[in-house]
């Protein structure tokens, strides 16, 4: 008999990767539970079609979480960071807040429910390795210096905290962004460039799949319950990226690297924070490389996708998304 695993953000993006891992994987182990704050979604609905079972939950509401993960064997728990939000809701608490105490309620309700292994999509807290450093600002009055890093990072205590049997699955930096928010943009002379303060150093990234599928691997393996699995599908400088999206363009790519003051003043929502995130990866990148051992990777999701392979699949979308 199939278990069954709740996924919270199951219309999204690493949700859906695992809610698509789940209900193609021929082997049947697992049934899908697609938790989504909007059951009539065209996105929830396809879900539907495709044999999932969709579910009204929402993260502020603990009830909601609790009666969702009843009966599952496993659970998947991402917060959304990135999630639109109203005036009064940016009033009310900061984003790194909101993740907190959205961790709190899945970790609780999991506890009630008797998950028996959660996987929760988590991150590095940069505090630790920015301690002491006035070059680097800090954020929500002090408390962090990459929120939305530092927040899933702190919250890995409350699972173990509450006595949830979970797998830490660290990601890293979506190859899907090329597509969305950080499209190729031309500069004046019409060339299309890539923009990232990184100097020299390597960005590690993944497929949005990649994380689904990884987490499905996961979840097939109880002895990884309590260990941290830090992954990717490829670790790029900006000038391998750029090169890699000329040839799947068939048009010239240029890397853009400006300092992280520079960055800092760059005229959009968040523009520090991802400063600072770009600055933990380029000095730190030894260490978030070195834990995302490609092999490694590999031999738990044998279809891991590299940024080459990636492009291969999505160079439509990249092309239509770009102006």
């Amino acid at each position: 008999m199939s278990k069954l695993i709740a996924v919270v953000g199951a219309t999204g993006a690493q949700g859906g990767g695992l809610a698509r891992a789940i209900l193609a994987d021929p082997s049947g182990e697992f049934t899908v539970r697609a938790l989504t704050r909007n059951p009539d979604s065209a996105a929830a609905k396809d879900l539907a079609a495709a044999g999932a079972e969709v579910v009204a939950a929402d993260l502020d509401d603990e009830a909601s979480i609790r009666a969702a993960f009843d009966g599952a064997y496993g659970a998947f728990v991402v917060t959304n960071y990135w999630a639109p939000l109203t005036a009064d809701e940016e009033a009310a608490r900061t984003r790194a807040e909101m993740e907190l105490e959205q961790a709190e309620i899945a970790a609780r309700a999991a506890r009630d429910a008797g998950v028996q292994h959660l996987v929760w999509s988590t991150l590095e807290d940069t505090r630790p390795f920015f301690a002491g450093r006035d070059d680097v600002p800090s954020l929500d009055d002090g408390r962090y210096k990459v929120p939305h890093f530092d927040a899933k990072g702190e919250a890995d205590e409350l699972f173990t905290k509450y006595g949830v049997p979970t797998t830490f699955l660290r990601t890293t930096f979506y190859f899907d962004a090329f597509a969305t928010a950080m499209t190729p943009t031309r500069t004046a002379d019409g060339t299309l460039t890539i923009t990232l303060p990184m100097g020299d150093q390597r960005l590690s990234g993944i497929a949005v799949d990649d994380i689904g599928r990884s987490a499905l691997a996961i979840l097939k393996r109880p002895d990884l319950i309590g260990a941290t699995i830090s992954i990717a599908g490829d670790h790029l400088t900006g000038h391998q990226y750029a090169e890699a999206l000329t040839e799947a363009l068939g048009e010239k790519v240029v890397y853009h690297a400006p300092s992280l003051e520079e960055y800092r003043e760059y005229p959009f929502p968040m523009a520090v924070e991802m400063a600072n995130m770009f600055q933990f990866y380029a000095e730190n990148h030894d260490e978030f490389t070195g834990n995302r051992d490609l092999t490694a990777v590999r031999d738990l999701n044998p279809t891991l996708e590299s940024f080459k392979k990636w492009l291969d699949l999505h160079k439509h979308d990249l092309q239509a998304a770009i102006k």
